[in-house]
């Protein structure tokens, strides 16, 4: 057996199974499709400088490679971990030198998890790219527009790859399977459909995990026949495999952020099965439920508010629950809160003032206190003015002496807080605008 033959025997299914050209790439048919961008600047021998954006296990670098290959360029791959400023010289030498060789040849350099590189390390790449002596191509799971700077990033295309559906990993699987020199190919009638299936759920969009799982079931399998040749494929055995996976998340990346986005706005728009759902899946990510309840008591100010004040209240509750109960029990009190702020009348009428409130005070600095409402300690503060005419609003009808002024002059007659229609700030409403029109009149 030749080395080649050896080293590609004895390699993991998923490097086994890389797909070998464009076609063979599941999952990514925005990108790939007849007509679609990148499949267009490919057949156009004319791929710019690009990053692809996508979770773990979706292709990447595999894309990377069929660039290169389809285009035929050198390839060559730095680890944004490993290389510095002096392996981005070495490399762009490297690619300098086959574009001015006797057959001139372009270089596709691959950059794996670019989003590492400091800006030092973004900055030395920048003349390379920008002449064309290499076609930058760099792979992130992180949000390019945070993580690369804008100089670097405003010279690449940036292709977002999607996780895989289960479909495309199921296809994935049979391909592992039946694919005569790099598959499993025997393995195909050991494992049931089932499994496949299972497998497919379990992999949540990493096709290489999918992959990973597939050889070490038929591993699992192929032991458990060779103790027992007439067993059965049990269940158990493959729940065994599979344990308990968390499904894609990163307590400091785009999925964190996303997701967290999207309990607010399901809260925000009254949607209590889908607030619980991504309650639930930010818990099953490993989120601290302490940071839940800090953000569910957030949601209570900014989108309830006064439309109901027991919001914060409950939100307040939960979290002590929590912290006495701890995790699982204490969960239960946070879902309880999740599912009563979905439901609850929303307001953010009182977010919505204290932000105009605060734009007002940048604009107009430090303006006069009006006399009426000043302070008075002293005999020398009662004689210029400070407090001559003020009136003790409990000593009046109603505890309310109407008609006071207690805005800046340069300011009477400013309104910020404008309740709504629903739930106790309908009734806020109502009594506010008295009070105004007695100020008003008065």
């Amino acid at each position: 057996m030749s080395r080649t033959a050896a080293t590609r025997s004895t390699a993991p299914l998923a490097e086994r199974m890389r797909p070998r050209q464009l076609d063979e790439v599941v999952g990514q048919d925005h990108l790939l499709a007849p007509g679609a961008p990148l499949r267009t600047l490919l057949e156009a021998g004319r791929p710019p400088s690009m990053v692809f954006w996508g979770p773990p296990g979706v292709g990447k670098t595999t894309l990377a490679r069929l660039v290169a290959q389809h285009v035929d360029a050198q390839f060559i791959s730095l680890s944004a971990v490993l290389a510095g400023v002096k392996e981005i010289r070495e490399t762009t030498a490297q690619a300098l030198a086959a574009l001015q060789g006797l057959t001139p040849r372009r270089t596709v350099l691959f950059v794996d998890e670019i989003h590492r590189f400091n800006k030092g390390q973004q900055d030395a790449l920048l003349p390379y790219v920008e002449d064309g002596t290499v076609v930058l191509i760099g792979a992130t799971t992180e949000n390019p527009s945070f993580e690369l700077n804008s100089a670097l990033l405003s010279r690449l295309r940036v292709f977002v790859l999607r996780a895989l559906d289960e479909p495309a990993i199921g296809l994935l699987l049979q391909r592992a399977l039946v694919e005569p020199l790099r598959g499993l190919n025997e393995a195909a009638s050991l494992l049931p459909e089932r499994w496949l299936q299972r497998m497919a759920e379990a992999a949540d969009g990493d096709g290489r995990r999918a992959l990973i799982l597939l050889e070490t079931a038929v591993e699992l399998w192929r032991a458990e026949r060779s103790r027992d040749a007439g067993a059965e494929a049990s269940d158990a055995l493959l729940e065994k495999l599979l344990g308990r996976g968390f499904r894609r998340f990163d307590k400091q990346g785009e999925n964190f952020y996303d997701q967290i986005s999207a309990l607010h706005k399901s809260v925000r728009g009254s949607d209590p099965d889908a607030a619980l759902y991504w309650f639930a899946r930010m818990l099953d990510g490993g989120v601290d439920a302490g940071y839940l309840a800090r953000r569910l008591v957030r949601m209570a100010v900014e989108d309830i508010g006064l439309a109901d004040p027991r919001a914060q209240a409950l939100c307040l509750e939960s979290w002590d629950s929590y912290e006495r109960l701890g995790s699982p029990e204490g969960e239960l009190a946070l879902a309880q809160a999740v599912v009563y702020l979905a439901v609850a009348p929303k307001s953010n009428a009182v977010y919505t003032a204290y932000k105009a409130a605060r734009a007002l005070v940048d604009r107009t600095g430090s303006l006069e206190v009006p006399m009426a409402i000043r302070n008075a300690p002293t005999g020398l503060m009662k004689d210029l003015g400070y407090g001559d005419g003020y009136r003790y609003d409990h000593d009046e009808a109603d505890a309310h002496a109407s008609g006071q002024q207690f805005m800046p002059d340069a300011l009477i007659g400013t309104e910020f807080y404008q309740p709504t229609p629903r739930g106790l700030e309908a009734k806020i409403g109502e009594k506010l605008a008295r009070l105004r029109q007695g100020r008003r009149s008065g």
